[in-house]
């Protein structure tokens, strides 16, 4: 029988992130063979991830990441099944590891294809899978690409945003934290009115026309007030029009404004669930 060293015990969880008796059990059984070993407790990964395919990822850690330059960013969220799990702080660690991989990547699909320390991304998932005994997933990918980008991590990795504006002056780090934050907190359906498909739009209208029926205004009347309802349907609901958090007697836009000639020109929100 290989004898098998702590010092050798040690190597493979710290390249794997598994427990200490699933790191010495899989070089005993590859014989001291390092990469052997490796490939074992990936196998054990897949088996595990098998059993809990039907499993919902719905906690875990909502994580950004922006660039040293601050013209991009991303958003993802780690999923996993339990918050007892998402709250560890090895798995957190993880999440962040990895959106530092989703920074250089432009959509999901690239990113779990990735490279993650000699292994894909979707194989780092698998792997951790068999370590952690639960399902982990890539539950949402967001990327923000802007002349400078801003970005919020609620409390508890719950929520995490980015916010794009169209112009890198004095005062848009903050400026950009702030509408992150605004985003988070009110999650808005989008930047402006011209995001918001018209399916909702006609849906609201109709809302509004049946309420004012409702309450007998003359249907001649219905389509001037029902525009009129929409108007405050996109106030609360777009985020450049909405009631800014920390002063409600401006708009978002506004706000923005007040460090210079800059605009909000993009955010993405990702959330738990």
């Amino acid at each position: 029988m290989v004898k098998i060293t702590a010092a050798e015990v040690n190597k493979l969880r710290k390249t794997t992130g598994a427990g200490m008796m699933d790191c010495k059990k899989a070089l005993v059984e590859a014989e001291g063979d390092f990469d052997k070993a490796i490939e074992i407790l990936r196998k054990k990964g897949q088996k595990v991830a098998a059993k809990r395919a039907d499993r919902e990822s719905t906690e875990g850690a909502a994580i950004t990441k922006v660039n040293g330059e601050s013209t991009a960013g991303v958003a993802i969220v780690l999923g996993c099944e339990t918050d007892f799990v998402g709250k560890n702080e090895s798995f957190v660690t993880l999440a962040h590891e990895l959106a530092e991989v989703a920074l250089g990547c432009s959509s999901k699909d690239e990113f779990l294809a990735a490279d993650f320390g000699g292994m894909t991304v979707a194989d780092k998932l698998i792997e951790q899978t068999g370590v952690i005994g639960e399902k982990l997933d890539i539950n949402a990918f967001e990327k923000v690409e802007a002349p400078f980008v801003g970005s919020y991590i609620h409390a508890g990795n719950k929520i995490a945003t980015l916010v794009g504006l169209s112009a890198a002056v004095e005062g848009a780090d903050v400026v950009a934290k702030d509408v992150a934050m605004q985003a988070a907190a009110m999650n808005p359906i989008a930047l402006n009115e011209d995001g918001v498909d018209a399916s909702i739009v006609e849906k609201e209208i109709e809302i509004a026309k049946d309420q004012l029926r409702q309450e007998g205004k003359p249907e001649a009347m219905l389509e001037n007030i029902a525009k009129g309802k929409l108007k405050r349907f996109f106030k609360d609901n777009t985020l450049v029009n909405q009631a800014f958090i920390k002063d409600s007697k401006v708009s978002v836009a506004d706000y923005v404004k007040s460090i210079g000639d800059v605009a909000v020109t993009n955010f993405k929100r990702v959330a738990l669930g």
